[in-house]
């Protein structure tokens, strides 16, 4: 899978943009502040319909308008499939494949793209809340209908959450509309925790593999739940702080009836606190990554460099599972300034390592910190105007 052609209207800082690609490996070449970025999150919202850099998509429409327009036209097994989107700054935003309206969220079944960005360190050494948001941008990267799931199950805790507030301090009992509420978090809950499992699993051996690749050293990195569901079931046996997970417990090959009652049984545990605090305390949206190395915490206790190559290895492990699973072919590679931040033997292991993807996309400040090695297709960036390619 590759990108051809990228057009942007209103997105950010472009007017317009008009962007081709190869093939290969492409460099996107210009000082901070030119709008390189711009143009790989515009590719990159096409897998995710998210920005790594905001939360919302209002920022992504040109001040002064009220929506953007980005068409991409992509080759995937020789065949080419136009994808337009409309981000309108505060409606709904609209989409076409092919000319034809779809759902926004029908526009991921076409496109894949694993992005490599300086923010990805956060998901090592920041909060549970960017280690989710990982977890489920890979979910839906591995099969587009998570998205559906994940966004009924968003609405029912916000639902949920407003019932319980709304009651808080009242001392009455909310019977069969909590139930209502309990059913639809249990149904959306227990699909997401099943699916997260599964992703672990199958992220292991191939983070294992990418960890070696970059740094040539076996430091055992792990992956595993935290599920605040277990740890209403057994409050004593997950430590996040000193990441004594119990591994084995978290098995991918439980049913989904089997965590449906685990979810079930928590509610259960914690009603009388939901109550007190008018919260939703158990569930996917309060669950956590546990990352280790060396059977330590990844997080408070790996160097800089064991960190980057972490997240870099998460990054590298999703590409291959994308990659290996797509009969679409590679998912494109989006690598963000990331060479910036790294030493120079780092940034050539990540380059041999993804170098044989059918399209890598690299912007840069500096053409330097980029390895020269490789015949780039280059584009260079002024300004928020894409010139002819740069010799």
């Amino acid at each position: 899978m590759r990108v051809a052609h990228l057009s942007l209207g209103d997105y950010r800082n472009y007017r317009t943009a008009e962007l081709t690609l190869a093939a290969g490996p492409n460099l996107l070449i210009g000082r901070n502040g030119q709008g390189k970025t711009n143009l790989v999150e515009a590719i990159a919202y096409f897998a995710s319909l998210r920005s790594h850099r905001v939360t919302g998509d209002a920022p992504l429409v040109r001040a002064g308008s009220e929506s953007a327009i980005a068409r991409m036209r992509v080759v995937a097994d020789e065949r080419e499939v136009l994808l337009e989107l409309q981000i309108n700054r505060d409606r709904a935003n609209r989409a076409q494949v092919n000319r034809n309206n779809v759902r926004p969220r029908e526009v991921t079944r076409w496109f894949s793209a694993v992005a490599f960005v300086p923010e990805d360190l956060s998901i090592v050494r920041g909060e549970p809340s960017v280690r989710r948001r990982f977890l489920d941008e890979a979910l839906v990267a591995r099969h587009p209908v998570a998205a559906g799931a994940l966004s009924d199950y968003d609405r029912v805790v916000r639902q949920r959450t407003a019932l319980l507030k709304s009651q808080r301090g009242r001392g009455g009992a909310l019977g069969a509309a909590l139930e209502v509420w309990d059913d639809q978090l249990i149904e959306f809950g227990s699909q997401i925790m099943l699916a997260r499992r599964e992703l672990i699993r199958d992220l292991l051996l191939p983070l294992q593999a990418s960890y070696r690749a970059l740094v040539e050293q076996d430091h055992k990195p792990l992956l595993s739940l935290a599920e605040s569901a277990t740890e209403a079931l057994q409050p004593h046996s997950v430590s996040r702080e000193t990441g004594s997970v119990t591994h084995a417990a978290l098995d991918a090959e439980v049913s989904r009836e089997t965590l449906a009652s685990e979810l079930r049984s928590a509610l259960d545990v914690v009603r009388h606190r939901e109550l007190e605090r008018g919260v939703t305390l158990v569930g996917p949206h309060r669950d956590d990554l546990i990352l280790t190395l060396n059977d330590l915490p990844v997080k408070g206790y790996a160097s800089h460099g064991e960190s980057w190559s972490f997240a870099l290895s998460l990054k590298l492990a999703l590409a291959s599972l994308l990659r290996d699973e797509s009969p679409a072919g590679d998912p494109v590679i989006i690598l963000d300034d990331v060479f910036a931040e790294l030493d120079g033997w780092r940034r050539a292991r990540l380059m041999d390592a993804v170098r044989d993807f059918e399209q890598v996309i690299v912007t840069a400040a500096v053409e330097g910190d980029v390895p020269d090695e490789l015949s780039w297709h280059r584009v260079r960036i002024e300004a928020g105007e894409i010139l002819k390619a740069a010799l």
